[in-house]
């Protein structure tokens, strides 16, 4: 591939958000519970509330950063930026409004951008808990972002 895109490694221990809106915290929770053995081989981090209610009711380490309202979902985002998220398991409530859609909708564009997986209800968390590649190295290819700022700075 050109140099237009650089080769991002995922290890075998994951780093992986843990996200839910109000209406779908027991979801995530029974979901974790379910695939504890696994999750427990991973470095998972959450927003604030998720993280401590999946900790407190599963018994599994989950690094908590602030509420989704409270800026988590932004949180999240920057350790995407960073190379610290390799999967986002994020259960969204598609029929109750959040007063924090527009951190959601960023969030989920920086993952895109990232190329992260993004499981945003419970059968697709499911195909991918269960995949072959939760075991595995990957790697994958995102937008070599050096080369597009200096050419975006040279053309400015």
């Amino acid at each position: 591939m050109s140099d237009n895109y650089i080769t991002l490694k995922i290890g075998k221990q994951k780093n992986i958000a843990l996200i839910a809106h109000d209406g779908k915290k027991a979801e995530m929770i029974a979901w974790c519970e379910e695939n504890k053995e696994i999750l427990k081989n991973h470095f998972l981090c959450g927003t604030g509330t998720t993280a401590r209610m999946i900790t407190d009711k599963t018994g599994l380490p989950v690094r908590g950063y602030n509420s989704g309202p409270l800026g988590g979902d932004q949180q999240i985002g920057a350790k995407i930026v960073e190379g610290r998220i390799d999967l986002i398991v994020f259960f969204s409530d598609p029929l109750t409004a959040q007063p924090h859609d527009p951190d959601v909708k960023a969030l989920l564009r920086i993952a895109q951008v990232y190329d992260i997986p993004i499981a945003n209800n419970r059968a697709t968390a499911d195909f991918i808990i269960k995949s072959e590649l939760m075991s595995q190295e990957y790697e994958h290819e995102v937008i070599n972002f050096q080369k597009n700022i200096k050419e975006r700075s040279e053309t400015l």
